[in-house]
């Protein structure tokens, strides 16, 4: 009887052992699932630098994202494309936001060590103040616009339109919109300075132009949404829209890039993917930016 109530008693305590083990055994595997799950949420800063152009592009992704991942903190200045390809080579900011490639701004050395990310397409339009509009200057062919920027055309009544002094609203060198703006508004025309109007910050520029009487200047589709005060010109007789811009008929547009050094990070990768997505694409286009896919002709 002994014997038996030992063998009775051994076998219960094993079994308790047997189910403390299985208890601890299923601890260490919710504990692991939950390590995984909380591992997988995205958290980290992102700095980006440069192109006013695609900065309203980049502050609403950034807003959105953020709302997807609150752990994210992201930090947008802008600067030019010179300015944020120059810190992103220099590892002073993550992203380097450009409306030029970086083989234009930098050495071949600098340029050849950052990834290009092209994110969206920017069409670049001539603005004018009111008055100019109103007086007859509606469309302006490119020999108009390489006379005027240029400064050898002063007066609008060269091009149809009132009798008063053209006044250049212009950006700085190391402007991307600027090399852009040359490049195909100017047919690569030495654009002339104006530096008491200089500057590249887009909101900037389109005030001036908007409170300055027979002022011209350029800014980006993206500043051109709802009543900007300032009115577009027609280039050789198309408008700079959207439309025109996919179609290939509208000449001064350029893709946009956000360069890293190197491959970027796993935090900075998921906020160019999400600028990049298709889901975003609708709000790109309502902010004024162009669908990279959508483009019918896809080099000038």
């Amino acid at each position: 009887m002994k014997v038996k109530k030992l063998l009775t008693g051994a076998l219960a305590v094993g079994l308790c052992l047997a189910m403390l083990a299985g208890c601890g055994s299923g601890s260490s595997s919710s504990s692991k699932k939950s390590s995984s799950s909380s591992s997988s949420k995205l958290s980290g800063t992102i700095t980006a630098a440069g192109s006013s152009a695609l900065k309203p592009l980049v502050d609403d992704a950034a807003k959105s994202f953020g709302n997807d991942n609150p752990d994210v903190a992201i930090t947008i200045d802008a600067g030019g494309s010179g300015e944020g390809l120059k810190q992103v080579s220099e590892g002073t900011v993550d992203i380097g936001n450009s409306d030029v490639e970086a083989s234009e701004k930098l050495d071949a050395t600098a340029a050849g060590e950052l990834v290009d990310h092209k994110v969206c397409v920017i069409t670049m339009a001539p603005i004018v103040n009111n008055d100019v509009y109103e007086g007859g200057v509606k469309d302006l062919s490119t020999d108009d616009l390489v006379g005027i920027f240029t400064g050898k055309i002063t007066n609008w009544k060269e091009v149809g339109g009132p009798d008063e002094s053209i006044v250049l609203v212009t950006r700085p060198t190391s402007s991307g919109t600027r090399a852009t703006f040359q490049k195909y508004a100017l047919n690569g025309a030495e654009e002339a300075s104006n530096t008491s109007m200089e500057t590249d910050d887009s909101g900037v520029l389109l005030k001036n132009v908007q409170d300055t009487k027979g002022a011209i200047g350029y800014v980006a589709l993206s500043y051109l949404t709802g009543d900007p005060g300032v009115k577009t010109v027609s280039i050789d007789g198309v408008k700079p829209t959207l439309k025109d811009t996919y179609s290939g008929d509208y000449k001064v547009w350029t893709y946009e890039h956000m360069y890293t050094k190197g491959k970027p990070n796993k935090v900075c990768k998921a906020f160019i993917d999400y600028i990049t997505s298709d889901s975003y694409g609708k709000q790109m286009e309502k902010l004024g930016y162009g669908v990279s896919s959508k483009m019918t002709k896809t080099e000038h």
